[in-house]
């Protein structure tokens, strides 16, 4: 595939590899057994894969179908080396999850030691994994659904109605004030020392600058003048689209935090930032996550290098 330019902040899911094929979803066979098939089997977020000598994980391509006569779905994840690839999500407790020689390991983890050539293949198939695992039933008349096109539709048998693959857009950003320094908080729910950017999902009617300015403006109090966009970043957990701003917030007074949301929030100098990080007071997410690239991106490289 081609490499894409645009104002992308690269992360280890941003590059494009995989050919998906969505032209050939509807294909008769497209997902039946063959020499050219191979399988990908995710459960819950996690996704098989191997590790090679140096630390490197690949998607682990299986030849045979995992399911052992299950009716779970299986999913066209496109193309690799003139074979197909089939995404499969097996619930908890399936008998097949028992194999030995398979090892899933938990995507948001691990998306910094993927082979750069996998990352999209293995965020595709968590994401519809995700999708296929949560989407069972019509939403409007509890009618059981079917798959088609490869298995990026499900459509109802009582109404003939379709539901396809949803993704939340959300947006995060690297608030900077008159002084350029950083706003790093901890939310209420992360564990101790862990700060990153701020984020929130795009609501309904709202464009994705109003979005960040509504969230820092709930999250912390402080008002933000001017929005530049960064890049985006699939996040399939579940179903997520980062989508990343630099924001300034030049007149910023004192910070006013959400009440159960922001346990604490501060502004840091880079100085500042490198002395918190060596005393162990401050975590950083982790270099898979746009939150990590936005905060090297004002650090001037690694943070924590």
């Amino acid at each position: 595939m081609p490499t894409l330019r645009g104002p992308h902040l690269r992360t280890p899911l941003t590059l494009l590899t995989s050919d998906r094929d969505a032209l050939l979803r509807g294909e008769e066979g497209i997902l039946a057994p063959g020499e050219d098939a191979r399988y990908l089997v995710t459960r819950s977020g996690a996704v098989a894969l191997s590790e090679e000598a140096d630390g490197t994980l690949r998607a682990a391509l299986e030849t045979a179908d995992p399911r052992s006569g299950s009716t779970q779905p299986l999913v066209l994840l496109g193309r690799r080396d003139g074979l197909r690839v089939l995404g499969v999500e097996l619930g908890e407790g399936s008998a097949e999850l028992d194999d030995p020689g398979r090892d899933l390991r938990d995507l948001r983890h691990v998306a910094d030691l993927l082979d750069e050539t996998d990352a999209d293949l293995a965020a595709a198939a968590v994401a519809m994994g995700a999708w296929h695992r949560s989407m069972r039933h019509c939403p409007l008349c509890g009618g059981l659904l079917e798959p088609e096109l490869g298995g990026w539709v499900l459509r109802c048998r009582e109404d003939g109605i379709e539901q396809f693959p949803r993704t939340d857009p959300a947006v995060i950003m690297a608030v900077r004030d008159g002084q350029d320094r950083l706003l790093l908080a901890r939310n209420a729910h992360f564990r101790a020392r862990f700060h990153s950017v701020l984020a929130g999902f795009v609501e309904p009617g709202e464009s994705l600058e109003n979005a960040v300015a509504r969230e820092v403006a709930e999250e912390v109090g402080v008002e933000v003048e001017e929005v530049q966009y960064m890049g985006s970043q699939p996040w399939p957990f579940p179903r997520s689209l980062m989508l990343g701003y630099r924001a300034w917030a030049p007149n910023a007074g004192e910070l006013t935090l959400q009440d159960e949301e922001i346990a604490e929030a501060r502004w840091f100098t880079r100085a500042e930032l490198a002395a918190a990080l060596e005393a162990g007071e401050v975590e950083l997410p982790g270099p898979a996550s746009m939150g990590r690239a936005l905060i090297d991106d004002w650090y001037g490289g690694s943070a924590e290098a």
